[in-house]
C-alpha cells in the first residue's frame, strides 16, 4: 500500500513539473554588458513582434561559434523571409569578457551581441551547456529552446521561425 502512495505522489509531482514546464515562459529581465561596457537590461530586446532567437555562446566554445557562423552565412536570407532577430550572448566571464568584442568583430557577426560576465542570464534561463539556443516569440515568450549544435541545427531552427512568421 504505501509502495502505491509513492508512485502516485512521483506520478504526481513528474506530471506536474512537466506541466509547468511546457508552459511558455517569458525572458526573464536581467541586465547585461554591451560589447562598450554599457548596461542594457532585457526588457529592452525588441523586434517589432517578430521572433527573436537568443543564443548563449562563449568564445572558447568552438560549437558555439560554429554554429553562429554557419547562421551569419544565411542569415540576411532569414530576416528577408522572417524578420527574426538573433541575439548573441557571451558568457565569458569578467576576465575573458574583452575578448568577446575583437571575436565578434573578426567573425563579422551582424547580431546583437551582449555579455552576461557574473552568468546572472544564464542562470535565469537554467543553461546548462553551450550552445543554447532559445527562440521567442511575439510576447517574448520562450517557444523552444535547443542544446549543443550539429550541422544543419540550423535549419531546424528555421523551420519553427518560419512557423512563428505566418
Amino acid at each position: 500500500k504505501n509502495t502505491m502512495k509513492k508512485l502516485l505522489i512521483i506520478s504526481f509531482f513528474l506530471s506536474f513539473s512537466l506541466f509547468s514546464f511546457s508552459q511558455n515562459r517569458t525572458l526573464p529581465k536581467v541586465d547585461l554588458k554591451t560589447l562598450d561596457n554599457n548596461t542594457i537590461n532585457t526588457s529592452d530586446f525588441d523586434n517589432d513582434g517578430k521572433p527573436i532567437v537568443i543564443s548563449f555562446w562563449a568564445t572558447w566554445c568552438k560549437p558555439c561559434i560554429k554554429e553562429l557562423n554557419n547562421i551569419a552565412e544565411i542569415y540576411d536570407d532569414w530576416q528577408d523571409e522572417t524578420g527574426v532577430k538573433i541575439i548573441a550572448i557571451s558568457i565569458d566571464d569578467s576576465r575573458n569578457m574583452s575578448k568577446v568584442k575583437p571575436k565578434v568583430n573578426a567573425l563579422l557577426w551582424d547580431y546583437e551581441v551582449y555579455c552576461d560576465p557574473n552568468s546572472d542570464l544564464k542562470r535565469a534561463m537554467g543553461v546548462g551547456t553551450i550552445p543554447h539556443t532559445f527562440l521567442l516569440d511575439e510576447n517574448k515568450e520562450i517557444v523552444y529552446q535547443h542544446s549543443g549544435y550539429k550541422d544543419g541545427d540550423e535549419y531546424d531552427l528555421f523551420k519553427r521561425i518560419e512557423a512563428l512568421s505566418k
